[in-house]
């Protein structure tokens, strides 16, 4: 018996013609696609075995959650989301944000590093109801994650935020901005249209969050986060957070930051509980056939697909759905509604696959992912990086297949 994704009701033709009608779809497939020049990669660089040492996991904190100065709300707020005892980020970089201090934190993906930011500067509202605090983020998907993280710590605190992010109506937004919130979560684009309107002045926020730096750069949002970082005091402690160290990265370090303490958790490239291998298409064989036949395996339970073009997710996407996969896809043609339900459906496990392009690669916290497919090898080795960070998240076990033609 087929099954069907959750708008499994209307007819298939339908569902998916839905998603190209007035989508800008015309002419797509002769687009080459956006961003930086594809680099060569080794397809060696594909391969690598998962480590499992219990000696390497064994990591033992310096501090505990109630040894950090923090309200005590706080701390039984953390208690209830059930976390334990404080990742290496978190253990290292917490208590220097309290301080007061800029800091540079360079973290392997699925760390923890937005609570590492979010309780200090939680702490900080809870000691002054005043403060004001941006967090800049690459993504619409990373910011609502990012807000969202945040309300599940402030649950009956009175502490506020408002998330503005392009893809959602501004009308909205504007009107959450007329109230008092203590955090501004965004992205650069719709934050500098904001800023622009004077719906946001920022000479009242003395703290803000550059997370994601990294991503910032990569797509073009460098001149949007320097316009906003310029109508900030020039007295404000800086917070910023990268998965990779560039040239560029230590440009834009030196460029927002003032003695920065710099907190590095970084051991490899890639995680090593990520189980990293190629597969070769075969001749004769096409990527379609291949990709049917690995999703049809049990071990395939919950898989994240990448693809180079949004063209060619959402084509990839139809093709497994007529197949009877459940399956759904976000990328740049989607609005924020249709990208956010889709992540809640892959989320809940009501689909199995989600296809995505780069837009997923970044930040996302989705449990329990047991397959990274690229299906169209990635543009960059970075992006290769934070495309398997989705899987082998928080010492669980996952892996990463890459196919090469």
């Amino acid at each position: 018996m087929q099954t069907r994704s959750f708008n499994s009701g209307r007819p298939k033709k339908y569902f998916f013609q839905s998603h190209y009608r007035g989508a800008g779809f015309s002419g797509l497939g002769r687009r080459k696609p956006m961003g930086r020049p594809a680099q060569k990669i080794d397809p060696a660089r594909f391969i690598n075995k998962a480590i499992f040492d219990e000696k390497i996991d064994d990591f033992a904190p310096k501090n505990k959650f109630q040894d950090f100065k923090i309200d005590q709300r706080l701390i039984n707020a953390v208690a209830n989301k059930g976390y334990k005892s404080p990742t290496p980020i978190q253990d290292q970089i917490i208590n220097h944000i309290i301080d007061g201090f800029d800091v540079v934190g360079i973290a392997d993906t699925g760390t923890g590093k937005t609570a590492a930011f979010l309780l200090p500067i939680i702490n900080k509202v809870l000691k002054n109801y005043r403060e004001k605090i941006l967090i800049v983020a690459p993504t619409r998907e990373l910011a609502v994650q990012i807000d969202q993280e945040f309300k599940s710590f402030v649950r009956a605190m009175r502490i506020f935020s408002v998330c503005c992010v392009g893809g959602m109506g501004i009308g909205r937004q504007i009107s959450e901005l007329r109230y008092n919130n203590n955090l501004v979560i965004g992205t650069p684009g719709r934050l500098k249209d904001l800023i622009n309107r004077k719906m946001i002045n920022l000479s009242q926020f003395n703290t803000v969050v550059l997370d994601e730096a990294d991503r910032m750069f990569d797509m073009g949002f460098i001149n949007d986060t320097r316009f906003i970082m310029s109508q900030m005091p020039k007295t404000r402690q800086t917070l910023f957070f990268s998965a990779t160290l560039s040239n560029d990265i230590e440009r834009m370090i030196k460029e927002f930051t003032k003695d920065p303490v710099r907190v590095s958790v970084k051991t490899r490239d890639t995680s090593k509980n990520v189980e990293q291998d190629i597969v070769r298409i075969d001749q004769g064989k096409t990527k379609w056939e291949v990709l049917n036949n690995l999703l049809s395996k049990e071990e395939f339970n919950k898989v994240l697909i990448f693809g180079r073009t949004k063209h060619g997710v959402e084509k990839l996407a139809k093709n497994l759905y007529s197949s009877g996969f459940k399956v759904e896809s976000i990328h740049g043609n989607k609005n924020n509604t249709q990208r956010q339900r889709a992540l809640e459906m892959f989320k809940c496990n009501r689909v199995q696959i989600l296809v995505a392009t780069d837009v997923a690669a970044r930040g996302l916290d989705i449990a329990d992912i047991s397959h990274v497919i690229n299906y169209d090898i990635p543009s960059t080795y970075d992006d290769y990086i934070h495309r398997i960070g989705r899987t082998g998240r928080y010492n669980k076990r996952g892996t990463a297949l890459t196919f090469i033609e």
